[in-house]
């Protein structure tokens, strides 16, 4: 890894103090993720569930269990370590399940489920993720994650045609707030984004139903059809879809984390809730990567409150989460659009400055961020899989090319 690259952070050896390290700018990065993750992709599973046919209390109880362990997992390794580790479920797969459910009984759905945990357990545990996060160099990664980023920046203004006085109002409460108070820019544009689109009667949530999440168990059958068609497609889309790229956002970031220990821990999650109807538990990306970007808190080493902050929250959610869902569908879509893109402009910032620093790699990060921000999907894993696959070949061509120019 070159000079370039981000460097390093050492975290402190003693336990971290939640109480001192706790800030306003950390707990609105953790909110403004929880919103970002739970509003742009719970509707999915809304979908699938109603594909497969599920009653409301079983669509309660896989949004509820996934956010329960992802919640406790999260907040628990980033309290205990001071690391920012963000769980999510794997949007991926749900995408996937909209379609891939129907006519599949839901018990050998949820076989399918444990398989595909199962797989991301025996992967962590085998120590095969550490090496492959070691190889990627860094420039290509910061390039992965400006591009995975790009899109959401280009979001704010596309979405200004959409609602033009509700995103204008936000942009200027962020230029206004970056210019006098920069650490509660993003607290300020979520409070001033919920209040506009209440006052322009953007917010439609006069049918919610605030009922208590029902936990319900499904006995997992196995069979291959579903382990086929089903398990393995799950377990490869999170593994190369959120997995890997959530990784190497935080080591675009500077942290150093124990790669196989974190995706066992999402297998192991994922075994836990899967009777309950939750499809993956995986290692998060875009809500990653706002809750270890600067606008968290200027002090990487105090970033992990932002973390804790999304999983007591998601913890919170899985009590209501059905009904949640249904309220993140009421907000406008551009609400969540531009408040994404202004959470992550210094993200993006970093990240583009990071991939282009050392001349020597900059056409590979390029080449990185092209195909990653291109959105460019096939065989159901996502452009930040193939963005950093292409990267990688890049990479390593120029470097075969410059070794045997010098020998």
């Amino acid at each position: 890894m070159s000079d370039a690259a981000p460097p390093s952070i050492d975290l402190p050896s003693a336990p971290p103090n939640a109480r001192r390290d706790l800030s306003a700018s950390a707990v609105a990065a953790g909110l403004v993720a929880v919103l970002v993750s739970f509003g742009g992709t719970a509707v999915l599973m809304v979908q699938a569930g109603h594909a497969a046919g599920l009653d409301a209390a079983r669509i309660g109880s896989w949004i509820g269990s996934l956010s329960l362990v992802l919640g406790l997992g999260g907040a628990f390794y980033s309290l205990r370590t001071g690391l920012p580790v963000v769980m999510a479920w794997s949007t991926p797969g749900a995408a996937l399940l909209v379609t891939a459910l129907a006519g599949v009984p839901f018990n050998e759905a949820v076989g399918a489920f444990v398989l595909a945990a199962g797989l991301t357990l025996a992967c962590g545990l085998f120590g095969w993720i550490d090496p492959i996060l070691r190889r990627i160099p860094g420039e290509v990664a910061a390039a992965m994650l400006a591009g995975v980023l790009l899109n959401f920046g280009m979001g704010i203004f596309s979405n200004i045609s959409k609602q033009p006085a509700l995103v204008l109002t936000m942009c200027a409460a962020y230029l206004l707030c970056r210019r006098w108070a920069p650490r509660y820019a993003v607290l300020v544009v979520m409070g001033v984004a919920v209040a506009m689109a209440a006052a322009l009667g953007l917010m439609q949530v006069d049918q919610l139903d605030w009922r208590l999440t029902e936990f319900v168990w499904t006995t997992p059958a196995f069979s291959a059809q579903a382990a086929v068609s089903l398990g393995v497609p799950l377990f490869v889309v999170a593994m190369a879809s959120q997995n890997l790229p959530g990784l190497a956002i935080l080591q675009a970031a500077g942290y150093r984390p124990p790669a196989s220990r974190l995706v066992a821990a999402t297998g192991f999650l994922g075994l836990l809730a899967a009777p309950f109807g939750a499809h993956s538990v995986t290692m998060g990306a875009i809500s990653a990567a706002i809750c270890t970007g600067p606008e968290a808190h200027s002090d990487p080493a105090k970033r992990y409150i932002a973390a804790a902050t999304y999983g007591v929250s998601y913890v919170a959610l899985s009590i209501v989460a059905g009904a949640v869902a249904v309220f993140f569908q009421a907000l406008p879509a551009a609400l969540l659009a531009a408040l994404a893109g202004l959470a992550l402009l210094g993200t993006i910032m970093g990240g583009m400055a990071a991939a282009m620093a050392n001349p020597q790699r900059r056409e590979a990060a390029l080449i990185t961020l092209l195909a990653t921000a291109s959105g460019f999907s096939f065989w159901g894993i996502g452009s930040a899989f193939w963005g950093l696959a292409a990267g990688l070949l890049a990479h390593a061509a120029f470097e075969f090319k410059r070794t045997r120019a010098g020998a």
